[in-house]
């Protein structure tokens, strides 16, 4: 059986539809995230080859380092993507998926970088920076 999940942003200009397995949602706490967001990042991911995305002119990209780009709605401003650099796959923000999700938490990264006005109180697996495997889109 086949998974089939679909997001958008707040205004509906950019849509998507993932055809296959998302990764659980990974918090990231670092600046950046931080910055954009205004706390962290939660995303999951999909391959690129199961991510078909409408309304893909509606979409800003910003590099956000040599080897990462941020995409957003131009319209509306939501964050919706995040793309590595020679990645076969892409990241996206957990809140934009249509509920239910049936998206689960799996870790937090970044986690030297957190802001200071919160703390992380859940039992899921912690990381000061980040980990190579949980940049691909295996559990």
């Amino acid at each position: 059986m086949n998974e089939r999940h679909t997001g958008a942003c707040l205004c509906g200009a950019v849509t998507y539809v993932v055809d296959g397995p998302m990764r659980q949602v990974v918090f990231c706490h670092c600046g950046q995230c931080r910055r954009q967001t205004g706390l962290y990042y939660a995303s999951t991911a999909a391959d690129d080859d199961d991510l078909s995305i409408s309304g893909e002119n509606n979409i800003t990209w910003f590099a956000s380092s040599e080897k990462g780009r941020r995409g957003f709605c131009k319209h509306c401003g939501s964050a919706l993507f995040w793309r590595y650099e020679g990645a076969d796959y892409t990241s996206i923000q957990a809140g934009s998926v249509d509920m239910p999700s049936g998206l689960t938490p799996g870790s937090h990264i970044f986690c030297a970088d957190k802001g200071d006005f919160y703390e992380i109180l859940d039992d899921l697996p912690k990381y000061a920076k980040s980990s190579a495997d949980l940049l691909t889109n295996s559990d």
